[in-house]
């Protein structure tokens, strides 16, 4: 590792982030986590179709409950980790959600399985969720410079993509010889490696000083003013929100629509969201590039109309040869979907002051994961009483929709982001003369 001017920072950027220690502490800790995450994301679903019989109305109480939370408790959540070692909670929330998933696969074996029981360990993996994200996301432009945001989040979007891809074939090979249930006791190994990686990063936290911390509602207040009074995040937030509401919706719906509508088995359907994620791996290498093509500003825009539009195939899916529609569809909303957070996420990350990271991406979080639980159960809801195939139409045009308020802003014209707060100052910071790329 070059000289460092403190702990876990360079004092000249690294040509590369393979060498930087702490770096590939967390990169292995978040991929393994990741990995972990997308076996259980595709073993609960099937899990309650397949041994509890769930029908579309409890799949949508089900996911809405995995991400209630970052409804509920997002805002407080970012407070709180603003006022704790971030590195803590990572290995923390990763050991927690070990032991609370460990209990299913515990019941299977006493044969004591419940619906409700599904129900709660997803709604508390869900909190401890919350409280691991926030943390995860502010903890990296701790421990890189601002330069290299960018590129860290790039790996660690790469990783990720990588496990999401790799994630949904391995668990529908463990499901078919072990089940689901104990393809569930494999992520819990999963989550004990991550936190074991994460313990060796050796960047040491200072943590907020207790004599400067005012009271809760304060703290959250201004990590909401962060981000709704600027005017590039205002629209960044309204165009995720409405994406993650009907992308929350579909899913909730997806596994009963591909087992039941369309009558493919459980290793097609991770061979389909296998191919999705690798669109993931092919975003996450390509976002630099699509940035300096199209301008890192009409990056946002272009990418979130892309990943809307491709979502249709989806009910498409039910008129056209629905394997290779999935597929298709899947790969090119999955590129959209990662080049889109690379970019707006290494924004907002090099632009909010570093005491405030916690409470940003709180607020972020709040926002924008906050309608996932929503289109959840309304997704549930109506493929009840519609049906699942006219409720994937209307969540699809809702997709469409989410990029509107990126593609009537300034973001359609910019080239370049503001790299400062001060770059968009003024009476009127969406006009300002100041933003590239005009």
């Amino acid at each position: 590792m070059p000289p460092t001017a403190g702990p876990g920072k360079a004092a000249t950027p690294p040509t590369s982030l393979w060498r930087h220690h702490d770096f590939r502490q967390l990169w292995a800790g978040d991929t393994v986590s990741v990995t972990g995450i997308q076996l259980v994301s595709f073993a609960m679903p099937l899990m309650a179709v397949q041994l509890l019989q769930a029908d579309a109305f409890q799949m949508g109480i089900l996911a809405a409950l995995e991400s209630a939370a970052f409804l509920l408790i997002s805002l407080p959540a970012g407070a709180w980790v603003d006022r704790m070692r971030k590195k803590r909670v990572i290995i923390f929330g990763d050991l927690l959600r070990a032991a609370l998933l460990l209990t299913l696969p515990v019941a299977w074996l006493l044969d004591a399985l419940t619906l409700p029981h599904l129900y709660v360990v997803a709604a508390l993996v869900g909190v401890v969720t919350v409280f691991f994200d926030v943390a995860n996301q502010s903890y990296l432009p701790q421990i890189l410079d601002g330069s290299q945001i960018s590129d860290g989040n790039g790996k660690l979007q790469a990783s990720q993509q990588t496990a999401m891809v790799l994630g949904p074939t391995a668990a529908s090979a463990l499901i078919r010889f072990i089940g689901s249930p104990l393809t569930i006791a494999v992520t819990s190994v999963c989550m004990a490696l991550s936190s074991l990686f994460v313990s060796r990063i050796r960047h040491r936290e200072v943590p907020a000083d207790p004599q400067t911390r005012r009271p809760l509602a304060v703290e959250i207040r201004e990590g909401l003013s962060f981000v709704l009074k600027h005017p590039l995040l205002r629209r960044i937030v309204a165009c995720t929100g409405l994406l993650n509401f009907s992308t929350s919706a579909t899913f909730a719906l997806f596994v009963l629509y591909t087992l039941r509508t369309l009558g493919l088995s459980e290793t097609t359907l991770g061979i389909v969201m296998s191919v999705t994620s690798a669109g993931g791996i092919l975003g996450a290498v390509t976002a630099s590039r699509f940035q300096r093509l199209v301008g890192e500003g009409r990056a946002i825009p272009l990418a979130s109309g892309l990943a809307g539009l491709a979502l249709l195939s989806t009910p498409l899916a039910s008129y056209l040869p629905a394997a290779p529609c999935l597929m298709i569809g899947g790969f090119i909303t999955s590129w959209g979907v990662v080049v889109y957070n690379i970019t707006q996420g290494s924004f907002r990350q090099r632009l909010c002051p570093k005491p405030l990271l916690g409470r940003m991406n709180a607020s972020i979080r709040f926002l924008v994961w906050g309608p996932m639980p929503l289109g959840a159960l309304l997704g549930g809801l109506l493929g009840s009483t519609l049906g699942v195939l006219p409720a994937l139409w209307i969540f699809a045009a809702i997709a469409i929709l989410a990029s509107v308020p990126v593609l009537a802003s300034r973001l359609i014209t910019m080239r370049d982001l503001p790299l400062e707060l001060d770059a968009l100052a003024g009476p009127s910071p969406d006009d300002s003369a100041t933003v590239k790329g005009k």
